[in-house]
């Protein structure tokens, strides 16, 4: 049996690992869009099934993948395709109320627990200097919502409820107790 982290993130990388579980990484090639007139939520775990039974993999490995947006006020913040992009979104979340929603699949065998995961957030009020200085770093683009809060957008964050490792793109808490259920070979003493 095969752990499998079906993900190039490498904060997912990051994070599989604090399991102290040796995973093979295979990176499923999907089509990611979602559908902006469905739920969010449904759609980000919805894409993370896809990702997960993309992976060839044996009846009885165990794939994790997930998928991350950002919602405010009902807008979808995926990846800033550019700089520009990366600004407006901060622009948009600056002072603001917002989710960050991962969908999680764990699949084993015929058995597939999907989930998502929401945190909430509050950034304080940004000013254009300190949003053009961020995106200058090139941290945003490759994070939904342009930011990644276990890096420089930590001093942008006044509140947060909700599981912290879900903002960073894995929420650890909730795979542990799906792996100790589905895989509890795995997770030995690790739980």
């Amino acid at each position: 049996m095969n752990l499998i982290l079906a993900s190039q993130s490498p904060r997912r990388r990051e994070l599989l690992g604090l399991f102290r579980i040796p995973f093979l990484v295979r990176v499923a090639d999907i089509d990611e869009t979602m559908d902006p007139h469905a739920s969010p939520a449904d759609e980000v775990a919805r894409v993370s099934r896809l990702k997960a039974l993309a992976i060839n993999h044996a009846p009885e490995d165990v794939v994790i993948a997930a998928d991350t947006i950002v919602v405010c006020d009902g807008r979808v913040l995926g990846k800033p395709r550019s700089e520009e992009e990366a600004k407006q979104m901060l622009r948009f979340l600056s002072g603001r109320d917002h989710q960050v929603m991962t969908g999680m699949t764990v699949l084993r065998g015929q058995e597939a627990v999907v989930c998502t995961e929401v945190t909430d957030l509050h950034f304080r009020s940004l000013s254009n200097r300190e949003i053009d200085a961020y995106v200058a770093t090139g941290e945003p683009m490759d994070k939904a919502g342009a930011y990644g809060i276990q890096g420089g957008a930590a001093l942008f964050c006044s509140r947060m409820e909700g599981d912290y490792y879900n903002v960073m793109g894995l929420p650890v808490c909730r795979l542990s107790r799906i792996l100790a259920r589905i895989a509890p070979e795995l997770m030995g003493d690790t739980v």
